[in-house]
């Protein structure tokens, strides 16, 4: 596998966490009005963008393959959760 193979696969396994990452963080904009937004959007995308990756990894660690609908599952409630928890939609 050459380097851009390489770069081409890697960009496509991130490219669902990103996704879910930026989705995440524009929605968040228009359901949860009520709340002050604790850090800037780029800032929201970020930590977003990271705990989907990390949930994709771990999948893959534990599956042993990529894109199984269980890791899929579980980035897109991880990545609802870190929103959740960064606008402090609790109180």
């Amino acid at each position: 596998m050459g380097p851009l193979d390489l770069l081409n696969h890697l960009l496509n396994f991130m490219a669902p966490a990103a996704w879910v990452a930026c989705v995440l963080g524009l929605l968040a904009r228009f359901f949860i009005r009520k709340t002050p937004v604790a850090q800037s959007l780029q800032a929201q995308v970020a930590i977003n963008f990271a705990v989907c990756l990390a949930v994709l990894v771990l999948g893959l660690l534990v599956f042993g393959r990529d894109g199984k609908m269980v890791t899929y599952a579980a980035m897109v409630v991880l990545g609802a959760t870190s929103q959740w928890v960064m606008l402090r939609a609790w109180r």
